[in-house]
């Protein structure tokens, strides 16, 4: 989670907006800007797309079983 958190830390201080700021252009509550920034990692997806947004990024879920092939190529 430390590219998400740095990534949205560095965009968003870039535009010089403070973390309240920028939870209001973005849509979401000022405690999910500061759990992203701080790296947390039980995140809601739909609101970390909602920051994302604001810099033409978006998240996507992976399939386990794509999860699972990489382990066994990387084993080989």
């Amino acid at each position: 989670m430390k590219e998400l958190s740095e990534f949205v830390k560095v965009r968003r201080k870039a535009v010089n907006l403070t973390q309240k700021e920028f939870a209001e252009r973005a849509g979401v509550a000022l405690t999910v800007v500061r759990k992203i920034e701080q790296g947390k990692t039980n995140l809601n997806m739909d609101k970390v797309n909602l920051v994302l947004s604001m810099f033409g990024h978006t998240l996507t879920a992976v399939p386990f079983k794509e999860f699972k092939n990489r382990d066994n190529t990387d084993d080989q």
